[in-house]
């Protein structure tokens, strides 16, 4: 896929984009986020009771291949508006126009 004209890889980061000292869980398991944060925003829920490790790696990597779907989706309308840089607005056009993006409506104010 790289080197491939008009083709971007979208990705959400990289081991150095990491907070030091969060991750080191995660080096070998494929995971991008680190999942001692994603377990930390699933503790913030009051409903939250308990979750086995497995659990929240599933909630991770589903979480990395949503914002991954997102971010395609807008820099879709990034290029048929022809620029080069995703904007907020491509990100609200995704969502408006996107069916099952529509929970996300007023959310990411």
């Amino acid at each position: 896929m790289a080197g491939v004209e008009g083709e971007v890889h979208v990705g959400v980061g990289t081991a150095a984009d990491e907070v030091p000292g969060e991750g080191e869980e995660e080096r070998g398991s494929g995971l991008r986020l680190p999942i001692s944060r994603i377990k930390r925003i699933m503790k913030a829920d009051p409903d939250f009771c308990l979750a086995s490790q497995d659990a929240v790696f599933l909630v991770t990597k589903a979480t990395e291949l949503f914002l991954e779907s997102l971010a395609q989706e807008a820099y879709h309308f990034t290029c048929q508006a022809r620029r080069k840089t995703v904007s907020r607005r491509d990100l609200d056009n995704s969502i408006e126009t996107i069916e099952a993006l529509a929970f996300l409506d007023g959310a990411i104010d």
